[in-house]
């Protein structure tokens, strides 16, 4: 194998710690699939945002993967209006150091290790550009489901092709046949941000414009969970190939006493099959109004389950740093919730 030509891939995770956590396992089973692989994954630290996993996520590189940090561009003067207009324009605004680290990587490695392609983020198809300067593919890794991709791509399908004005949609009860969802499902169950007046709905679609322009899109899926979605997404001749790969699980640092595995895993583990409701926004889901919050434990405790909860706590300064962990639970949960509670929750 030593004479054997080696391709080297580039990774582009965005940020988000689901989305950087995942990258990188995914990385990880592309390499033990196949040992001409080797992959440079290039981390983005956001300087608004110290707390964010980029900073606090350190793996260590080895001889097929390697991790380097992206020098980072003054985020200051970027738009506030939303968050997903923020983040279009910082990844935008990444492209030269992205081009700059790809063309070290590509001087590092020789003749004998070409660049076979970018794998980016569901929301770094700013490097679209990048690939394309390098003359090689790029394939996009979606840490959502196959559902989806689906849903996203029939949205934008209406706003381009049919010149619909999918935000008429906001809060509706009518229900939608969806492609890749086997049942009709009313509007205003469906992801906000698609019908967002404001600009989201625009943004969002716009990603998904770009989908199509990449070779292929690699899911966090597998057949036997979504396996009309897949289908419906094989059948449609304007959605490049779609592969799933999934589940792909990060377990996290065990070791961590913070996260409390030990302890959480030993009390789910004593629990009764399919008895307990586990709530869980994402790294970034929070509630500003501490009435949310109050009304989501009403609701619990009135429900009679067992629950697993991930409560954070709403940054501090900049809108949109990652949101943190509270100092005392009775601050903001209903008196008497956590005593009351004590044998339903870890």
């Amino acid at each position: 194998m030593s004479g054997e030509t080696k391709a080297e891939l580039v990774f582009i995770p965005s940020p988000g710690r689901g989305h950087l956590l995942a990258t990188v396992d995914m990385a990880k089973l592309l390499i033990d699939s196949d040992e001409r692989l080797s992959i440079t994954v290039l981390v983005i630290k956001p300087s608004f945002d110290p707390n964010s996993s980029s900073h606090s996520y350190s793996p260590e590189s080895n001889s097929r993967t390697r991790f380097i940090d992206i020098t980072n561009v003054d985020s200051l003067s970027l738009p506030m209006s939303s968050p997903l207009a923020f983040l279009q324009q910082f990844i935008e605004n990444h492209k030269d150091p992205v081009r700059n680290s790809v063309t070290k990587i590509i001087q590092d490695f020789g003749p004998n290790c070409g660049l076979a392609g970018f794998v980016i983020d569901m929301f770094c198809t700013a490097m679209i550009d990048v690939a394309n300067e390098f003359d090689v593919p790029t394939y996009m890794f979606f840490t959502s489901g196959a559902s989806a991709l689906g849903l996203m791509y029939h949205f934008q399908g209406l706003r381009d092709y049919q010149n619909q004005d999918v935000t008429v949609y906001q809060n509706s009860s009518e229900e939608l046949s969806i492609p890749s969802y086997k049942f009709p499902v009313p509007a205003k169950l469906l992801p906000a941000l698609m019908f967002d007046e404001d600009g989201g709905s625009s943004l969002f679609l716009d990603y998904a414009k770009r989908f199509r322009e990449t070779k292929g899109i690699i899911v966090n899926t597998f057949l036997e969970l979504e396996s009309h979605a897949m289908k419906s997404l094989s059948l449609d001749d304007n959605v490049p190939p779609v592969y799933s790969v999934g589940p792909i699980l990060h377990s996290g640092n065990q070791n961590d006493p913070n996260l409390k595995y030990d302890e959480i895993m030993k009390w789910l583990d004593e629990q009764p099959d399919s008895s307990v409701v586990f709530l869980c926004f994402g790294s970034r889901g929070c509630f500003d109004d501490e009435n949310q919050v109050k009304e989501i434990a009403v609701a619990l405790e009135h429900s009679g389950h067992r629950f697993l909860w991930s409560l954070r706590k709403p940054a501090i300064g900049h809108k949109f740093r990652t949101p943190g962990e509270y100092d005392n639970l009775e601050k903001v949960l209903p008196e008497g919730f956590l005593k009351r509670n004590k044998n339903d929750a870890p």
